[in-house]
């Protein structure tokens, strides 16, 4: 069939199963749009570039389907950087299709031109250039082909503003041909069998779960091995909700600001079986030093992680769906009585975890940030999905909500971006429209993205926002008090503010809580109400997210105890 390029990007999409993107529109994309328009397709207009790339950054962890961007030339896609490089670092699924100045003017300093691709190219898995409208169709199904198999990650797909205009036969690839990328990432099983002969062998082994094992979504198969073996678990933040949060010996996140169980676990376990995970820097501490009694195990998708951060002993490479059933189904057959074997180990982490659970100072005066995250935790269903910013109150969130599914836990972790909350919120709450959305963010990082509460109005999007108010960057001025003799160089924020009447002005409703007594009652109306919703919590300045491992410490030098 014959049409333009513009309405061959939206036929290409129609054929991925793309069911809304998000977007703002511009000159260079201006023949896009109006294809867009004709064919009535689902698009979000977010108010920045920035909100439109993290929405379907949230889309995507939300549903794991591929999030669609459309921005325009220049500014458009610089626009785009933070989100793409979010995406890139936790290994999110995305197609990014941007406008460029049309074929003549390319490479002339042009109005409203930038080289998007020379600026992605460390941040993204792959990315186009298309000069050609018949390059298209085959362009859109790799680019959706390499974002979404092997390790995932965002796709750029830069657009000359005159191919939107050219005529093309549309014919849409059924197969991707790439040479030297072929999706498969088959392993030797050779490499489980010598991870099953190390259980054998163990004393004291630990599973540690990383975000891999949601977006691989075998999240199933990993309950099953940890139920089969009775070791206990600990996870990474991208890993949270993989673990079954019943299980006694599943003791949450680990690393800086992990639980006292978990991180003793790792110092004292023998066998250390790490699921996609990349032994990153706020999980390890000083590396040296990490596990420094185990052998350690890594299942990893990307080769290049294997002995990058951490010495791995017994590692198997290949895609978790590939080495997940086939590790379970070899210890489901084994003779060996892993649980009976491992009780005592089992229970003296229990132990441990009984002795110092986390906790905080309980203030009846006070609304503590902790304890606004455990009433949310009792009053929200097992579905429910928890988004949040960048700060002390997503540390609080990862300790203090108990996460009992994979995708329920939607954070930006490895480029750690403040303003990703609000837009990610509203993109799961898109992917996931049957399930209560929860944001949790703070004074700073709520002014990031602040506008997309217009969004949220302007397409009835219902997400409930709570803003943990502590007058201060929290996370900066806890560094600032722990290292810096107190000195808040810029980390108080004594601005004026009202964030119920700013929500108001952008059509969400809102409200305030400044007593212990108004909290539970207030959040039980909030989450029962209609729409959206803005609350804005008063909580103390100088609460700490605590444990915390300094900088330059072993993951057993915690510093604990309450803050005052």
């Amino acid at each position: 069939m014959l049409m333009n390029g513009a309405r061959a990007v939206l036929e290409s999409l129609k054929k991925e199963g793309v069911d809304v993107v998000f977007g703002y529109p511009g000159g260079a994309v201006l023949t896009l749009y109006d294809e867009l328009y004709k064919m009535k397709f689902p698009h979000i207009e977010t108010k920045h570039e920035q909100g439109a790339v993290h929405a379907a950054d949230g889309y995507a962890r939300a549903t794991g389907k591929v999030g669609v961007v459309f921005a325009t030339s220049g500014p458009g896609g610089t626009n785009l950087v933070t989100g793409i490089a979010t995406a890139y670092m936790d290994s999110i699924p995305l197609v990014c299709f941007t406008g460029q100045v049309g074929n003549p003017y390319i490479g002339k300093d042009s109005f409203q031109e930038a080289d998007i691709c020379g600026i992605t190219t460390p941040i993204t898995k792959y990315n186009y250039l298309v000069k050609n409208v018949k390059d298209l169709p085959r362009t859109i199904k790799e680019a959706f082909f390499i974002a979404r198999t092997g390790r995932p990650g965002p796709v750029v797909i830069d657009i000359a503003k005159d191919v939107f205009a050219a005529e093309v036969n549309f014919e849409y690839p059924k197969e991707v041909h790439r040479r030297g990328y072929t999706g498969d990432f088959t392993g030797n099983e050779k490499q489980i069998d010598a991870v099953v002969g190390a259980l054998r062998q163990a004393k004291r082994p630990l599973f540690f779960l990383g975000g891999g094992v949601t977006l691989a979504n075998v999240s199933d198969d990993v309950r099953a091995i940890i139920k089969r073996v009775g070791a206990p678990v600990v996870s990474t933040l991208m890993g949270l909700g993989c673990a079954d949060p019943t299980d006694d010996a599943s003791f949450g996140m680990a690393g800086m600001h992990g639980s006292y169980a978990a991180n003793m676990s790792i110092q004292e376990c023998d066998l250390l079986i790490g699921i996609g995970l990349r032994f990153d820097d706020r999980v390890t501490g000083v590396v040296d030093e990490f596990a420094p009694a185990a052998k350690i195990a890594q299942f990893e998708i990307d080769a290049a992680e294997i002995n990058k951060n951490v010495r791995v002993d017994y590692p198997v490479l290949g895609d978790l769906r590939w080495s997940m059933p086939i590790f379970r189904k070899e210890l489901e057959k084994d003779a060996a009585d892993f649980r009976a074997r491992f009780i005592k180990w089992r229970e003296y982490t229990i132990a441990m975890n009984d002795n110092k659970p986390l906790t905080y100072k309980k203030d009846t005066h006070r609304i503590m940030p902790e304890a606004v995250i455990e009433e949310v935790d009792k009053l929200v269903d097992d579905d429910t999905i928890i988004v949040t910013d960048v700060g002390q109150h997503q540390m609080w969130a990862a300790q203090f909500f108990r996460s009992r599914k994979p995708r329920q836990f939607i954070t930006s972790g490895s480029l750690g971006t403040m303003g990703y909350g609000l837009p990610a919120a509203l993109g799961a709450k898109l992917g996931e429209p049957n399930k209560t959305v929860v944001l949790f963010t703070g004074d700073g990082s709520i002014m990031m993205n602040c506008q997309e509460f217009s969004t949220l109005a302007d397409y009835g999007i219902d997400v409930k926002v709570i803003i943990l108010h502590n007058h201060m960057l929290g996370m900066v001025a806890q560094w600032q008090r722990l290292f810096y003799n107190h000195h808040y160089a810029e980390s108080e924020l004594n601005g004026h503010t009202d964030f119920v009447k700013l929500a108001e002005a952008m059509g969400v409703d809102g409200c305030r809580i400044n007593e212990p007594s108004e909290l539970v009652p207030t959040l039980k109306k909030v989450l029962e109400h209609k729409g959206s919703m803005v609350v804005d919590v008063t909580v103390p300045e100088t609460e700490d997210v605590l444990p915390m491992v300094p900088g330059g410490k072993r993951l057993d030098e915690m510093v604990m105890g309450v803050s005052e």
